[in-house]
């Protein structure tokens, strides 16, 4: 996975150069796979920087992992008081679970460290797992994840090798938990949830729930409150090119 991308500055301009620069800018991103939300951001800041002379906060409402693509609510001058807001407002995810196996951050971040029978999983109880989720529950945030335990993001905890990480559970509503497509090992489906909840952490249940294991092998977000993707702009995005031999010569 590239750690460095470069950014197609023209693009984004031209989503910003006629921002509010008096009541703030409310910017709809279709966040790119292994972007984080923060270099997003960062870009964007960037951009204004390259238009506007006066200073402008900038900020994201709501996280979404670096292998997650979808819909980044960046909120631009005063409307980053609205941020809490937005962020309270429900999610509609769509992605895909992969079946038999579990990793550490519960997603392809990290190498399989364990794999489970599937055979005696049928379509049926597929859809009767999920069913079983929908509704208020308590949920245990990833190990890898940026809960504080003890002063401390839990990620950072998990990076230095901590292997007791006590992250308290929190109370989640899924509200809606739809099978698209059952393709064993892969399962797809569609989520609407409240604030909080961990589609990766859904993930791990859900496997368990399966007498199996289970990791997010693809996620999307396509809705927060009214807002939905098909209204972001996409992030221009590429990796720079390789040299060939003859260039490097």
């Amino acid at each position: 996975m590239p750690i460095f991308f470069k950014i197609d500055y023209k693009n984004i301009i031209s989503h910003i150069q006629n921002i509010n620069r008096v009541e703030g800018e409310v910017l709809l991103v279709d966040k790119p796979y292994a972007l984080t939300s923060f270099e997003v951001v960062n870009k964007i800041k960037i951009a204004i920087k390259k238009t506007h002379p006066e200073k402008l906060k900038v900020g994201h409402a709501g996280t979404l992992d670096p292998l997650a693509t979808g819909l980044l609510i960046v909120c631009v001058g005063k409307k980053t008081k609205q941020i809490e807001s937005f962020q309270a407002q429900e999610k509609e995810y769509t992605g895909t679970f992969f079946i038999g196996a579990t990793t550490p951050c519960y997603d392809k971040e990290k190498e399989v460290d364990a794999v489970f029978p599937t055979e005696h999983i049928t379509e049926k109880e597929i859809h009767q797992v999920a069913n079983g989720f929908e509704g208020v529950q308590m949920q245990t945030p990833p190990v890898y994840s940026a809960v504080h335990v003890a002063g401390k993001r839990a990620y950072d905890l998990a990076r230095e090798g901590v292997e007791q990480i006590d992250i308290a559970s929190k109370k989640i509503e899924i509200k809606k938990f739809e099978i698209t497509r059952i393709a064993l090992p892969e399962v797809d489906f569609k989520v609407v949830c409240s604030k909080g909840t961990y589609i990766r952490a859904l993930a791990r249940d859900f496997g368990a729930a399966l007498g199996s294991g289970a990791y997010l092998a693809a996620l999307r977000r396509t809705r927060i409150g009214s807002f939905t993707v098909q209204e972001a702009f996409s992030f221009p995005v590429f990796t720079p090119k390789k040299k060939t031999e003859k260039e490097n010569v």
